[in-house]
């Protein structure tokens, strides 16, 4: 019999996290069709953000608010995020294919290692899922997120029906 996806998580070691409150008008992960979309998860670690600001090398500071390595951590922990809010809404064995990862960097003037930063979303969802966790990705660089976040990742997943 194969692995299950929350077999894996056990296996890894990971626990997911509870699902972060939205912080406005929104909901964490809608269901459409057998399609689920995450809203753009922060974050979060016991509902407070580790770090704030700017990742990369600020313009007239000697040290980076987040450091691109901080912020790969950072985008691993959003990414949980998000899997813990398709689990809420459907469960996570039954996520059949991760489609899509969209991240977001508060990158600093100059900044352009944002694919590097949100390797640490697409590289957990690699181990928790194997093949079904091969996705296509945008790696944007913002000049701000909510919160003074560092990063945000948002995911689409297909469902068994």
């Amino acid at each position: 019999m194969a692995q299950t996806f929350s077999e894996r998580l056990t296996e890894l070691g990971i626990e997911l996290p509870a699902v972060a409150a939205p912080v406005a008008a929104y909901v964490p992960a809608v269901k459409a069709g057998n399609t689920v979309y995450t809203s753009g998860q922060l974050p979060f670690v016991n509902g407070e953000l580790p770090a704030t600001g700017l990742v990369g090398d600020a313009e007239g500071k000697s040290t980076p608010d987040v450091t691109p390595e901080q912020a790969y951590d950072l985008a691993r922990t959003a990414a949980l995020n998000a899997v813990a809010a398709v689990d809420a809404l459907v469960g996570i064995d039954n996520i059949t294919q991760v489609v899509k990862v969209n991240g977001f960097v508060a990158s600093a003037r100059g900044f352009g290692g944002q694919p590097a930063v949100i390797n640490g979303a697409s590289e957990v969802l690699g181990e928790i899922f194997g093949d079904a966790g091969v996705h296509a990705r945008a790696a944007v660089g913002v000049a701000e997120l909510p919160l003074n976040a560092p990063v945000e990742v948002e995911i689409v997943v297909t469902v068994a029906e």
